[in-house]
């Protein structure tokens, strides 16, 4: 099961108390103190892996707890350190902290993009000092000690966004899971009524020359998708990381609607959506090339053309191809690597110019 937004509360251990304790011990006249210090509070750390899809462990387990630092004993004995905990995320999760004035408020505190990235993501509290601690030439014998800190607790949402070089966008039945499963080894479900792929799927696509990126085919979306419409806002925010979109409209008249009109539904759901990637981009703002799909199925060449004339005035790329039987395909893939090329030195060029500024 694909499980991409959850809700945790974590609490780190708290730290132990301080002893108070004086050295007895025979012949030892007036042993003075000898209060140890108590342990510190184990910590909660999240870990990146990138063998993880999915946020599923959190679904029905939602509270995590470190352990507990001991208290210190005599003869100077510090308290044993509390036990960390670990929790496993996939990469690209991004971690909101709940805000402590306004519970409807999250602040986004961190985004694991990296395989292996580590988090401390509550601390634990430090452990109390024993009486040994406070003895002084005018205080020989203090009685003085310190309880132990408590360890951070916070409510956390953690929401997961696919890390992928292209996202396939479009309308649902329009091709998008055939065409991921031509073009890489991604299995996912196909048959022929909408909304049949109701979670994102990944797949990696090999070129010639050892060259690859990686695709995300995200559920059908439909019209009022970036106000949640048929979980659309959802889809969306797994689009943010990616660097090209491919439109995949349905060209064919199998489905009873207009192809131009599809393209200009998608177009106006991804300028309506709010979310941003790391540099800043909209999912409006990044390059765009449209497979116009089914054309083993195309009834009205008149379909096609309309299409075509409408994105050449907008300086659109559009690639004819047939998911079922594999034509256009490379011709696709190939325009889909140089808009990549073309997108990595936009953006770095972007970057430099804003920090020259």
């Amino acid at each position: 099961m694909f499980v991409d937004e959850v809700e945790i509360h974590v609490t780190a251990g708290h730290g132990g108390k301080g002893a108070l304790s004086f050295r007895r011990e025979k012949f030892v006249p007036r042993g003075g103190p000898d209060g140890g210090d108590g342990g510190p509070g184990g910590n909660v750390f999240l870990v990146a892996h990138a063998n993880l899809n999915t946020l599923l462990n959190f679904r029905f387990q939602k509270l995590f707890e470190a352990g507990n630092g001991a208290g210190g004993a005599g003869s100077n004995r510090s308290g044993k350190t509390g036990s960390d905990i670990t929790l496993r995320v996939p990469v690209g999760t991004q971690v909101f902290e709940r805000s402590v004035d306004d519970p409807a408020e999250y602040t986004l505190i961190a985004d694991l993009t990296e395989d292996g990235q580590e988090l401390v993501i509550a601390k634990g509290g430090l452990g109390g000092q024993g009486n040994a601690r406070y003895a002084t030439s005018t205080n020989r014998a203090p009685r003085r000690t310190q309880p132990g800190l408590p360890g951070d607790e916070k409510d956390l949402r953690l929401q997961l966004k696919l890390l992928a070089d292209v996202g396939l966008v479009g309308y649902p039945n329009a091709g998008k899971s055939t065409i991921i499963s031509r073009i890489s080894a991604a299995k996912p479900k196909i048959a022929a009524y909408p909304f049949t792929t109701l979670v994102p799927n990944l797949g990696v696509v090999g070129l010639s020359g050892d060259r690859s990126f990686v695709v995300a085919d995200v559920p059908g979306l439909i019209e009022g998708a970036h106000e949640g419409h048929g979980l659309g806002h959802r889809f969306l925010s797994h689009l943010e990381r990616t660097r090209v979109l491919v439109h995949v409209i349905d060209i064919s008249s199998t489905e009873g609607r207009d192809p131009v009109e599809d393209f200009t539904v998608i177009t106006r759901e991804l300028a309506l959506f709010p979310g941003r990637d790391a540099t800043g981009e909209r999912l409006q703002d990044k390059p765009i090339v449209v497979a116009a799909n089914k054309i083993d199925a195309l009834d009205d060449p008149a379909r096609l053309q309309r299409l075509r004339e409408h994105l050449q005035r907008a300086g659109i790329p559009l690639y004819a191809v047939s998911a079922v039987t594999g034509d256009g395909l490379p011709l696709l893939l190939e325009a889909v690597w140089k808009k990549l090329a073309e997108h990595a030195v936009t953006v770095g060029k972007s970057a430099a110019d804003h920090a020259d500024n």
